[in-house]
């Protein structure tokens, strides 16, 4: 099966189960730059269940269109569970029921010791309640932000069945 094959699947089985609850789904994303909206808005009749996808690759912009404070931005870094549990928590602020939401150094560049390449941080919101988790991926930034997205959906779709 492709990825992409892989991806659709993922997207489709998570459109049902919002569908079912009548729920909608908002996306925040920095590192994966809107492969996940993407992923998302491939199955056909989406318009039903996703409301909006920001991406956010910006400090700026996760503030201005998120309420990430520039205090956490600047305490924490862009790359922290903090950051990425405000951005999802904004998405569900904008009237989604459900977000999901990444922020990492997909490279090659811009990695360190303390958050190496391939680091991710993503974010999952249900109803108020938020759940993160990182992750450090390996390959090239395509391998990496693929795999993100990959991640998060199959993080989201295990949420979802959960209910």
């Amino acid at each position: 099966m492709s990825e992409n094959k892989s991806f659709f699947e993922m997207s489709e089985a998570i459109g049902g189960h919002l569908s079912r609850l009548n729920w909608r789904i908002g996306t925040a994303e920095s590192c994966t730059g809107g492969l996940v909206a993407a992923a998302i808005t491939d199955v056909p009749g989406s318009s039903v269940w996703f409301d909006e996808g920001v991406i956010t690759y910006a400090n700026s912009s996760k503030h201005r269109l998120l309420g990430v404070s520039q205090g956490m931005l600047s305490s924490y870094g862009a790359v922290s569970c903090q950051v990425v549990e405000a951005m999802a928590r904004g998405v569900l602020a904008n009237g989604a029921e459900v977000s999901v939401a990444t922020s990492g150094i997909a490279g090659p560049d811009g990695g360190t010791t303390e958050k190496p390449v391939g680091t991710v941080w993503m974010a999952w919101g249900l109803k108020g309640l938020v759940e993160t988790e990182v992750v450090c991926f390996e390959g090239d930034r395509k391998a990496i932000r693929d795999a993100a997205c990959e991640h998060v959906l199959h993080g989201l779709l295990a949420r979802l069945k959960a209910l």
